[in-house]
């Protein structure tokens, strides 16, 4: 690997390429000043960059096109050219290939930062439907890493710089949701969540806010019971474990009330109920975190946006923005991992300890 090794190098996967993914790449990374705080990695074909570069007209994109990882330089964007093949790219048409690509570029990354040659992790939007027609087995890229990962069940959490939301659900259908919420269940995440707060976001006692399942949480058992048969025995579990867990709260006031400004996270029972407030509130600048991975990854907080794809118009600020928190994730691990070694032992001896009481 040349250049300087300081610099994380932060692996992205092209997405599915008649999406946007292509799009909010190159204009996430054109500024060369980005160069200095990170090194790209991009996982593709330099077909589908110089597609993209000359229907955007972006003349001044230039990067390092590499066979493997290996070949990567810091101080420039670097192309891993994951296949050569030739096919038609259709931007807005959602379509197999889109899937196929996707896939490759997505596998091809992960088998890098398995092995230490990229650091961190941000995956541009795939269509669900397309990739799966190519073999892909898992609901989204949550699901997948967390299988590749060895971890049973990582957490989904949307990050903004007001607001952090994570998911007890995701991609589950409505009619499903209440059979598979129990105490158990919700107490992990709620723990997960505490965890991702103090680990990737440095908060020492962190304030998580649990909402109910039902309208206005249930209201006292009048419009469903869940809230009293599970989700306040895991609060109450938690609380017993010394975290700082309060709720059940009701979404729809919860979101549109200050109160949400004295809690670090909050944690939604499924996807709608907590994702639609986020991104109705932060959807320019939101981010999509993988939480209790032993990678970073993040991504940004909108799909494939098939219908905008190729007419130059998306936004590239949320794909910016989930670039530089996967660095500080990873740098706020590091330095935890570093304060954390060597820890001096606690002398236990009760003679010391009347020594030093002692009064001279």
């Amino acid at each position: 690997m040349e250049g300087n090794k300081d610099l994380l190098r932060v692996g992205i996967t092209i997405g599915d390429v008649n999406g946007i993914g292509p799009e909010i790449i190159i204009k996430a990374l054109k500024d060369n000043r980005i160069l200095t705080d990170f090194t790209p990695v991009i996982y593709a074909s330099s077909k589908v960059i110089s597609f993209y570069k000359r229907i955007l007209n972006v003349q001044d994109f230039n990067y390092n096109i590499c066979k493997t990882a290996d070949e990567v330089q810091s101080k420039k964007i670097n192309l891993v050219n994951v296949w050569n093949d030739e096919f038609e790219i259709k931007p807005g048409d959602s379509n197999d290939l889109g899937g196929k690509f996707a896939f490759k570029s997505l596998e091809a990354a992960t088998n890098d930062i398995a092995t230490g040659k990229i650091d961190v992790l941000v995956t541009a939007p795939i269509s669900k439907d397309n990739i799966q027609k190519a073999g892909f087995q898992f609901p989204g890229h949550t699901e997948y890493l967390a299988d590749l990962s060895g971890v049973k069940d990582a957490l989904m959490i949307l990050v903004s710089p007001f607001l952090r939301v994570a998911l007890v659900t995701t991609h589950l259908p409505l009619k499903d949701i209440s059979s598979t919420l129990n105490k158990q269940l919700i107490l992990n995440k709620i723990k997960q969540f505490e965890n991702s707060l103090k680990k990737d976001f440095n908060i020492q006692r962190p304030r998580i806010a649990v909402f109910g399942l039902n309208p206005h949480a249930g209201e006292n058992g009048k419009i469903g019971s869940e809230e009293h048969e599970f989700i306040l025995p895991a609060i109450s579990a938690a609380k017993n474990e010394n975290i700082l867990a309060y709720g059940p709260f009701a979404a729809d006031g919860f979101f549109g009330s200050e109160v949400k400004n004295q809690f670090d996270g909050i944690l939604a029972m499924y996807h709608d109920q907590g994702l639609a407030a986020f991104k109705a509130l932060a959807f320019d600048d939101g981010v999509n975190f993988t939480g209790d991975l032993p990678i970073v990854r993040t991504s940004p907080d909108h799909g494939t946006a098939f219908d905008i794809a190729g007419k130059n118009s998306a936004s590239e600020q949320s794909f910016r923005s989930a670039i530089y928190l996967a660095i500080d994730i990873f740098k706020n691990r590091r330095f935890l991992k570093e304060i954390s070694a060597n820890a001096l032992p606690i002398n236990t001896d009760e003679k010391h300890k009347k020594d030093s009481n002692r009064e001279e």
